[in-house]
C-alpha cells in the first residue's frame, strides 16, 4: 500500500499521551455524571449520556490502534465496560484491524464495516426489507435503521460463528457478557429504566458514531479514492476523536488522534492528490446533500470483487 511519507512514524517514538488520557477521563466522568444526575435531571440526561457512549466508541477504536500505552492489556482494560452495549470490544478491535485492509475496503465480502450490499442479497430481499435498506440509504434513515440493521447483520454471523465452535468469537462474548452485566448493574443502582438506557442512549449513540460511518467510504476504483476527508466542526472533531479525518487515518494507522488534524493541515494538497478530492465541507454538507436522498447505490458496483470460489 503507497502511504504518505514517514507513515508510522509515531509507531517507534512515543510519549505520554495525555490528549487520550485526558479524553479517557472526560468521557467516563461525563458518562457516570449523567447516570447520578437521573434522579434530578430525568430524560434530560439522555443526550449528553449518548454522546458519552459515543465517545467511548472513538475511545474504543484509538485504543484498538495501539494507544495510548504500549500494552495492550492496559489499553483494553481502559475501554473494558461495554457503555455502548452492543458490539465487545475484541470483536470490534478484529473486525477493525480486517476493515484496515485497504485493496479491499467497501467489498461486501472482505470489508466488514462495508455498507453496500451484493446483487444476490439484494434478489433475496422482501419488499419491505428493500424499503428499509433504501432508508437506509440516506443519512436521517442511517441515523434511526442503521445501528438496528447492522447490529441485526452482525449478530447473526457472530451468532454463527459461536456455533460453528469459534473459541475467540466465543471468548470475546464472554468478556462482553460479563462488563455488560456491570454496566446494566450500574445503570440499575441510579434508578435509570433499562429500556431508556437501551433506546435512549445506547442506541442513539451509537447512531452519533454513524454520522461519521454515513461518508467515510465509497467504492471506487482507486483503493485511495475510496476513504474521505471531512473538515468538521470541533463538536465532531473531539467526538470522533478526529477520526473525520478519515483518509489520514487509512494513510498513518499509527499516528495518534491528535496528530490527525496536524497532518491534514500540513499535507492537505498531497492527501486529496491521493484519495481523489474526496473531500466533505463539514457534516452540515453531508446533511443537505443527503439528509433524505441515498447518497450511492446499495448493491456495491463490484469493480474487483471476485466471488468466494475464486478466493483462497
Amino acid at each position: 500500500m503507497d502511504r504518505l511519507d514517514g507513515a508510522n512514524r509515531y509507531a517507534g517514538r512515543r510519549h505520554f499521551e495525555w490528549p487520550t488520557w485526558l479524553a479517557l477521563i472526560g468521557a467516563h466522568a461525563l458518562w457516570i455524571a449523567c447516570l447520578l444526575m437521573w434522579d434530578s435531571l430525568g430524560l434530560l440526561i439522555v443526550a449528553p449520556a449518548a454522546i458519552a457512549t459515543a465517545m467511548h466508541s472513538s475511545l474504543q477504536h484509538e485504543i484498538l490502534h495501539g494507544h495510548p500505552t504500549r500494552n495492550a492489556v492496559i489499553n483494553e482494560i481502559l475501554v473494558s465496560l461495554p457503555v455502548g452495549l452492543f458490539v465487545p470490544f475484541r470483536r470490534f478491535r478484529d473486525l477493525h484491524l480486517k476493515h484496515h485492509h485497504d485493496e479491499r475496503l467497501t467489498d461486501p465480502y472482505d470489508d466488514p464495516e462495508s455498507f453496500y450490499l451484493l446483487p444476490e442479497t439484494w434478489g433475496r430481499f422482501c419488499v419491505i426489507r428493500r424499503s428499509l435498506f433504501v432508508a437506509n440509504g440516506t443519512f436521517v434513515g442511517r441515523m434511526l435503521l442503521g445501528p438496528a440493521l447492522a447490529m441485526q447483520r452482525f449478530w447473526r454471523t457472530e451468532i454463527a460463528l459461536m456455533r460453528n465452535g469459534d473459541r475467540a468469537v466465543q471468548g470475546a462474548w464472554l468478556r462482553h457478557g460479563l462488563g455488560l452485566g456491570a454496566v446494566l448493574l450500574i445503570v440499575l443502582a441510579t434508578g435509570i429504566p433499562l429500556w431508556i438506557y437501551i433506546l435512549l442512549i445506547a442506541y442513539p449513540g451509537m447512531s452519533l458514531i454513524m454520522v461519521r460511518s454515513f461518508i467515510e467510504h465509497r467504492a471506487a476504483d482507486e483503493t485511495l479514492h475510496r476513504t474521505a476527508i471531512v473538515e468538521a466542526s470541533l463538536f465532531w472533531r473531539l467526538l470522533f476523536l478526529n477520526n473525520n479525518f478519515h483518509s489520514v487515518h487509512h494513510q498513518r494507522p499509527s499516528a495518534p488522534w491528535y496528530r490527525l488534524g496536524q497532518i491534514w493541515r500540513a499535507e492537505r494538497d498531497r492527501v486529496l492528490e491521493r484519495n481523489g478530492g474526496y473531500v466533505i465541507r463539514g457534516y452540515g454538507e453531508v446533511v443537505r446533500r443527503w439528509g433524505l436522498r441515498r447518497r450511492e447505490p446499495l448493491v456495491h458496483p463490484e469493480m474487483h470483487l471476485g466471488r468466494p470460489q475464486d478466493r483462497s
